[in-house]
């Protein structure tokens, strides 16, 4: 005597589930024709009649029909399988990472996954899903800085303080300079790559017109910018700079500039002694650099106006850096100055982090 198919019975909300999965062009297209079965065997059709319609075995039918009859709309998802047998477990994982703790071979200044795959024995492919499972890049480098100078504290809170909190009617400058600007002459336009995008392109021969060094002082709390261009970076070309920022400020008011550790910016003391106002001198500590603001400038000068540029003359590049000037103190603002805090276990000279 032959089996009687499980009869199919939905409820509102089965229906109305199933109905909107069947007409779905976002799912996945095996739980659609599930959902279609199912739909099918509501309306009291039988297998046979459901599979010649859908094209499809029988078999495949009854399945979801019975599942769907002991398990609900939880039974239309597959079941757990047990996978691929692990072949590179915890332990070539653990050996993984600490071979990268040690120095390459002989002739390779880092690790490479080819090495790695050799010395290990395994395949390629082995290591490589070891490596993006961890998030680690071979061929990705980041430098970091980290002061030695035993005055740290003491001269960071000193220049924080001066943005944060200035004295009453005091002039906050932070000052600096970017030594030999190119001024490099070169075709540039716009190619098609082949993924139909356009970018921008220059030519990689060039020809050299000569460098220019800026001065430039960052009026801390408006964000105007003063520069000044010129041939050489020397102590004298640097008082010169000073003398001509100071010269119509009051003689009175107090200036306090912001200065790196820079040769030129060291030992003005007879300067500061003759210059006859009430200027301070106040120097980052060593290898931060960053807690100078104009650096922030400098970088969006490079991006904005001379990266990709042409000129065909030093006087070209001086007219371009004084257009860029004059552009950014007519919407000049003070920087919002944010620093990312980095932690001692963000840096991580070895790969022992990721082991434990």
């Amino acid at each position: 005597m032959p089996r009687k198919a499980p009869e199919i019975k939905l409820s509102d909300a089965e229906k109305a589930h199933l109905e909107k999965l069947s007409r779905s062009h976002s799912a996945e297209r095996r739980m659609v024709e599930r959902a279609t079965i199912l739909l099918a065997c509501a309306e009291g059709k039988q297998n046979q009649q459901i599979a010649s319609e859908l094209g499809m075995s029988t078999v495949r039918v009854g399945k979801w029909r019975s599942r769907f009859a002991l398990q609900g709309l939880s039974g239309l998802h597959d079941e757990q399988r047990p996978g691929k047998p692990v072949i590179h477990d915890a332990a070539f994982r653990n050996k993984l990472l600490s071979q990268l703790d040690k120095t390459p071979p002989e002739g390779l200044a880092r690790w490479d996954c080819p090495t790695l795959a050799e010395l290990l024995n395994v395949s390629q492919a082995a290591v490589w899903r070891v490596l993006r499972k961890e998030g680690i890049h071979l061929h990705r480098a980041r430098s970091w800085c980290i002061s030695t100078d035993p005055e740290f504290t003491e001269k960071a809170a000193d220049i924080v303080g001066l943005h944060l909190n200035p004295p009453l009617n005091a002039l906050v400058l932070s000052v600096d300079e970017k030594p030999s600007i190119q001024a490099l002459e070169r075709k540039s336009g716009y190619v098609q790559t082949r993924d139909k995008a356009w970018v921008k392109a220059y030519k990689s021969t060039y020809k050299r017109h000569g460098t220019l060094n800026l001065f430039a002082a960052l009026n801390v709390a408006t964000g105007e910018i003063k520069g000044q261009t010129t041939q050489t970076k020397t102590r004298d070309d640097f008082r010169q700079f000073m003398a001509a920022i100071i010269e119509d400020e009051p003689p009175h008011r107090e200036i306090h500039v912001i200065l790196d550790n820079y040769c030129t910016h060291k030992r003005n003391e007879d300067w500061l002694a003759s210059c006859g106002r009430p200027v301070s001198f106040h120097y980052t500590p060593t290898s931060a650099s960053w807690l100078n603001q104009i650096e922030i400038w400098f970088g969006i000068l490079s991006r904005k106006a001379l990266k990709q540029a042409s000129f065909t003359s030093t006087d070209d590049l001086k007219n371009t850096i004084e257009a860029f000037i004059k552009r950014h103190n007519e919407r000049a603002q003070p920087f919002k100055w944010r620093k990312r805090e980095v932690k001692g276990a963000q840096i991580k000279n070895t790969i022992t982090n990721l082991r434990n």
